[in-house]
């Protein structure tokens, strides 16, 4: 050490040591202190025999209640502000992106409706219509002829109520 560190070592020591003279009631208070009581050795010394089951390895665990618990290091006020905004940010762009899915999954139903609609006329348009008059051969005809039968409407335009 260099001699300023020294001197003032020294003058820290000087200092301690003149306030102890001065006050004498804290040496007895401190030396009283120091001193162990009977209470607190019982409860540091406490011999243990072997255990019941045989395995002296393990040692006496703790009970969860007497643990000493801590909050933790809290975030300060910026940081919990800038992970609020960014939680935001990420649950708008998470809502964004469900959207976007459903507007897909809708228009992709749209479509495939559409679609059936367009087969179903399509189908219309190219079945072969005979036009049965004469009511009479409908009696005449067999079941399985009767199944294939069915009601159409024949006329293209259609009725305007007025």
């Amino acid at each position: 050490m260099s001699q300023e560190t020294n001197d003032m070592v020294l003058n820290i020591i000087k200092s301690i040591n003149d306030s102890d003279v001065k006050n004498p009631s804290t040496q007895n208070q401190n030396k009283e202190f120091n001193k162990p009581t009977e209470v607190t050795e019982m409860k540091t010394i406490t011999t243990r025999g072997k255990p019941k089951s045989g395995r002296f390895w393990k040692s006496q665990k703790e009970r969860f209640s007497s643990m000493v618990k801590t909050k933790g290091i809290r975030p300060d006020f910026q940081r919990k502000t800038a992970l609020r905004i960014e939680l935001k940010r990420t649950k708008e762009l998470s809502k964004q992106i469900q959207e976007q899915i459903k507007e897909k999954e809708q228009n992709r139903k749209e479509r495939r409706r559409e679609n059936l609609k367009r087969t179903e006329e399509n189908k219309k348009k190219s079945e072969i219509v005979q036009v049965i008059t004469n009511t009479a051969k409908l009696k005449r005809m067999k079941k399985k002829q009767l199944r294939f039968i069915e009601k159409r409407d024949t006329n293209k335009e259609p009725k305007s109520v007025k």
